[in-house]
């Protein structure tokens, strides 16, 4: 397969700021790419959403790995780049391939070249709750809307402010509801035991990243980093409170780190980090593990390539599992709502991925005017 490659960087305004751990997120920068086979002419489009605050390419470094790949490019150069450890940006401050978000967006551009879109399914979301006691004032209103699961951003006020808002929170939730706890990392190890404390008999379906170690630059095995691990490994032994991975997720290395090692919370993947999605897919069934996905914050574009792969999960057994003595199969991983809750998100809706809503189906992602997306960078 040869196609004509075509970019287009882009750094969109938020309709509204997002306040995590890592600060206040007023825009999005990242690059579309538009690949166009020879002999069919059919197009397909992808995008390059890094995160560098988690230990991604930048998007200078994604934009100088497209450029040198050149106007024509082979199916070969798509897939095997990187390898070998040349070229732009080809090793991460983590000592590992860092080029997830480049393979991310090839794949999804070939995704439409190759073939048609899987068969139809559909996902419960959760809802995006704002930080703070902001979340107390939308609550209800996600609630008649039909959300059964909520995220709630944690770690961007001290303890004493957040902590005590927890069972209010908790008191707002519709019947049956769960709520998702997300501390970007920000936590050091009191302020984290203090909330799996608090988390413990609560309607809580899992603490994310409590701690985190940002990269530095070193190589993997800092003694820094390996502290953080073991922190999260024994905050995951020692409460009760099923803990995610998120941060600790920030490419194919680190997934492949901790699936070795045996992690049994839940991996929180953003695809748009990881590469290609389907070996991602392949990789994590085949490891049994518990999973969520998650939105990158893409745009349209981004959104669909990761959620065609997310429509397609079908979680396995959780490890270590067979069939009882009556030959009955046990409970598989539960299907998880996807982390997709976050749309509207851009000033300009052409840019958005479907909308907020308690459920996402195959005819959303596939209704998304992507190439509306591309021309609006023109």
């Amino acid at each position: 397969m040869n196609c004509l490659l075509q970019i287009r960087r882009y750094r969109l305004p938020l309709s509204v700021a997002v306040r995590t751990a890592h600060g206040v997120m007023t825009e999005r920068e990242g690059i579309l790419v538009r690949l166009e086979e020879d002999k069919s002419g059919r197009v397909g489009f992808g995008e390059v959403a890094p995160l560098p605050e988690f230990g991604t390419e930048t998007v200078d470094e994604a934009a100088a790995v497209l450029r040198m790949l050149g106007e024509r490019v082979t199916a070969e150069q798509m897939a095997t780049l990187g390898d070998g450890g040349t070229g732009p940006a080809s090793r991460s401050t983590r000592g590992g391939p860092r080029l997830g978000c480049v393979r991310f967006a090839l794949a999804g551009a070939q995704a439409p070249i190759l073939g048609p879109p899987a068969a139809a399914q559909s996902r419960p979301v959760a809802a995006l709750l704002p930080a703070g006691r902001a979340a107390l004032e939308k609550i209800a209103t996600l609630g008649e809307a039909g959300f059964r699961t909520f995220k709630w951003k944690v770690g961007v006020a001290p303890v004493a402010e957040e902590l005590p808002l927890l069972d209010d929170l908790c008191a707002e939730l519709p019947p049956g509801a769960r709520l998702r706890l997300d501390a970007n990392g920000a936590w050091d190890r009191r302020a984290a035991e203090r909330w799996l404390e608090r988390c413990a008999e609560r309607p809580v379906e899992y603490v994310e990243q409590p701690c985190f170690a940002p990269p530095d630059g070193a190589s993997p095995g800092t003694l820094r980093q390996a502290r953080m691990e073991d922190l999260l490994r024994g905050l995951a032994e020692d409460y009760p409170t099923t803990l995610a991975l998120d941060e600790s997720l920030a490419g194919p290395d680190d997934l492949e780190r901790w699936l070795a090692a045996g992690w049994r919370g839940v991996f929180v993947i953003k695809l748009a980090l990881l590469g290609d999605p389907w070996p991602v897919l392949a990789r994590l069934r085949a490891a049994q593990a518990d999973v969520v996905f998650s939105s990158g914050l893409e745009t349209a574009v981004g959104a669909q390539t990761a959620l065609r792969a997310a429509l397609a999960w079908e979680p396995g057994l959780p490890a270590g599992q067979k069939l009882n003595s009556q030959g009955s199969k046990p409970t598989a991983h539960p299907v998880r709502a996807l982390g997709f809750g976050v749309w509207p998100l851009f000033a300009d809706p052409r840019f958005d991925g479907p909308w907020a809503a308690p459920f996402i189906h195959t005819r959303d992602v596939e209704g998304l005017n992507v190439e509306a997306a591309w021309n609006a960078l023109s």
